[in-house]
């Protein structure tokens, strides 16, 4: 009798392990300029649980995509926005506590993607994630003559390329560039950048590219995104419906501090879901289902 109590035991808990591992949550972002639909990735569990549990909570009810810039991303999930007044500075709100960083390799900043906003790495150098605000990636297409500068950590040039301004014997090599820029010329200024990346490791003793897939590369060449945050910001999910919904957003008018001068209100909702339910409604394939 034990045994047959134990074997129905073990038998409930595996077809309750199977039917978890079958389902998923699908989050949907309505906003007053449509709405989108998004999953979020197994691979970055603490993410998953935070959101889904500030959504659980209509944390995020109300709230604005307070940040907006065309080309780039929008930016929401800042408690303060809530009936924030016109013009209102927003952006440094959040739930009081942060999430640990969750890179992955296989997550980037492609058109869609959604990822964790945080503080800069002078005041954050673990680069944990703000509680509460996310962005969702609108991004440019790159020109394929471009896909070498997609391998430049663009961060830490920018941290290199200081230092070496900064250096007067390098003062020549500052005059070029200023007056191939002043001229307008901008391929020939973009080849120039290049062309000192070898100095700048050189001088500052920083290694200033990164290693990129095919797969980014084919993305970004097609789709778009903004390759430029790859490594610095945690990807946790991506948009699988809606997508003319972000280009819809970025195209309002917005004010000096890239707020929208018409508020973009969302609320963000969660409903579980089979796999194979989403994959026949959204077109999202899940890796681990087997066709």
């Amino acid at each position: 009798m034990k045994k047959n109590i134990l074997l129905l035991v073990l038998i409930i808990g595996f077809l309750m392990s199977s039917c978890a591992q079958n389902s998923d949550y699908v989050i949907k972002i309505k906003t007053n300029y449509g709405d989108m639909v998004a999953i979020l990735y197994d691979e970055t569990p603490k993410h998953k649980k935070n959101f889904i549990k500030l959504a659980e909570d209509k944390f995020y009810d109300s709230l604005l995509f307070h940040r907006v810039m065309k080309g780039f991303m929008i930016q929401g999930g800042d408690p303060d926005s809530k009936k924030a007044k016109p013009g209102q500075p927003l952006g440094m709100g959040g739930p009081g506590y942060t999430v640990d960083a969750e890179f992955n390799k296989n997550f980037f900043h492609k058109k869609g993607a959604l990822a964790a906003a945080r503080q800069p790495d002078a005041q954050n150098p673990t680069k944990a994630s703000n509680g509460s605000q996310f962005y969702i990636v609108h991004g440019t297409v790159i020109n394929p003559s471009d896909v070498e500068n997609l391998k430049v950590d663009q961060l830490k040039f920018n941290e290199a390329f200081q230092k070496f301004i900064a250096n007067p014997a390098n003062k020549p090599t500052i005059d070029s560039l200023m007056f191939i820029y002043t001229a307008g010329d901008m391929s020939a200024y973009q080849k120039k950048m290049m062309s000192i990346l070898p100095e700048l490791e050189k001088q500052t003793g920083m290694k200033l590219t990164k290693e990129i897939s095919e797969q980014q590369i084919q993305v970004y060449t097609t789709v778009g995104g903004a390759p430029h945050l790859d490594g610095d910001y945690t990807v946790f999910g991506e948009i699988i419906q809606g997508f003319e919904i972000i280009d819809r957003i970025t195209s309002q008018t917005v004010d000096g501090n890239n707020r929208p001068m018409d508020d973009v209100v969302m609320t963000i909702s969660v409903e579980k879901m089979s796999k194979s339910k989403i994959t026949k409604e959204y077109g999202y394939v899940y890796k681990d289902i087997k066709k």
